[in-house]
């Protein structure tokens, strides 16, 4: 693997290249891309990603409020056609362009614990506008690891045929956002996959650059949840488009994740990297958030960007003190709060 990004241009071009396999997904699906919510922390990099492996003859629309108009001057930059809505409206769902493939993205997860009214309506009611607005497509959702109750930590974690059992409001608005989902492709001819995420990383966001600037600050690292799951957002936004390909009545659900890892080793890494001797809070529990990743990496084989690639690539963008978004994952939450 070659040398890191660095600046944000780099990490961006990066995020958003497509392999070879994705342009051949979306050139055997050839048609428009609906992308609902692209302006979040992963949206924009996602849609650029598809505008670079669909060809000209059709577009890449992303939809988003927009609150960060740097984001839609990007995707605009890249080609992708932009506009700006509040998919809470329900007349501004009715008149979004038609668009045989769609991904959606949309929803809320902090800010759940002071006013959880709000993340119901992102995480249930807009799905259910967006499900009966466009029956009959081919769709890709988002949602969450979440949904799956905390497994022994020495097990891989739950499969996608394991039972769910989410712990907190958030989780529970996920599970009932892909419920939705499976309403529509059953009494609605819609074909659908369920792309279940843990923790993509963005050397500006994410658990390894948590973990590593509290390293680098002298701040304990908290281990109670002591393992996740991690994949390269690059890798993420490749196998979530590559679903498209997948989707299907009923539902198809895949783990879109990467490599099991202890807090503590992370830590311990990015120690050895920064400098800096980790210091730690509490125990490792004898459970965590997890999920198996085995169909993911069965599907499409392992990520092009490995774990130890992560950690140093995060740790050099730490040490020479490049921009971050300062939105902590809350990886350590085990009450579902957020």
């Amino acid at each position: 693997m070659s040398g890191g990004p660095t600046n944000e241009s780099e990490l961006e071009e990066r995020l958003s290249r497509p392999t070879p396999e994705l342009i051949e997904v979306l050139r055997r699906h050839a048609g428009d891309l609906l992308i609902l919510g692209a302006g979040g922390k992963m949206g924009p990099t996602l849609a650029v990603m598809a505008r670079r492996a669909l060809g000209p003859a059709h577009e890449v629309i992303a939809v988003s409020r927009f609150s960060n108009p740097a984001a839609r001057e990007r995707l605009g930059a890249a080609g992708v056609r932009t506009i700006e809505g509040d998919l809470r409206d329900p007349e501004t769902v009715g008149r979004l362009p038609d668009a045989p493939h769609i991904v959606f993205m949309a929803g809320q997860k902090f800010g759940t614990e002071r006013a959880p009214r709000d993340t119901w309506v992102m995480n249930v009611v807009v799905p259910g506008y967006v499900a009966y607005r466009f029956p009959r497509r081919r769709l890709v959702v988002f949602s969450t690891g979440n949904v799956y109750p905390l497994a022994p930590a020495g097990s891989p974690g739950p499969s996608e045929a394991d039972p769910v059992g989410p712990i907190g409001e958030y989780a529970q608005s996920c599970l009932a956002r892909e419920r939705i989902f499976e309403d529509a492709a059953d009494r609605l001819g819609t074909s659908v996959a369920i792309a279940r995420l843990n923790y993509a990383i963005d050397l500006r966001y994410g658990v390894l650059l948590d973990i590593g600037r509290r390293v680098l600050a002298g701040e304990p690292v908290p281990v109670a949840m002591g393992y996740v799951n991690v994949i390269w957002q690059g890798d993420a936004n490749d196998r979530a488009l590559r679903c498209l390909a997948l989707a299907s009545r009923p539902p198809t659900i895949v783990n879109v994740t990467g490599e099991k890892i202890g807090v503590r080793q992370l830590a311990q890494e990015f120690g050895r990297r920064l400098g800096r001797p980790p210091r730690f809070a509490g125990t490792e529990a004898a459970d965590a958030l997890l999920s198996d990743a085995s169909r993911s990496l069965q599907l499409f084989g392992p990520p092009l960007v490995d774990l130890d690639t992560m950690i140093e690539w995060t740790s050099e963008w730490l040490l020479a003190g490049r921009p971050t978004l300062d939105k902590p994952t809350r990886f350590e939450a085990r009450d579902g709060q957020f």
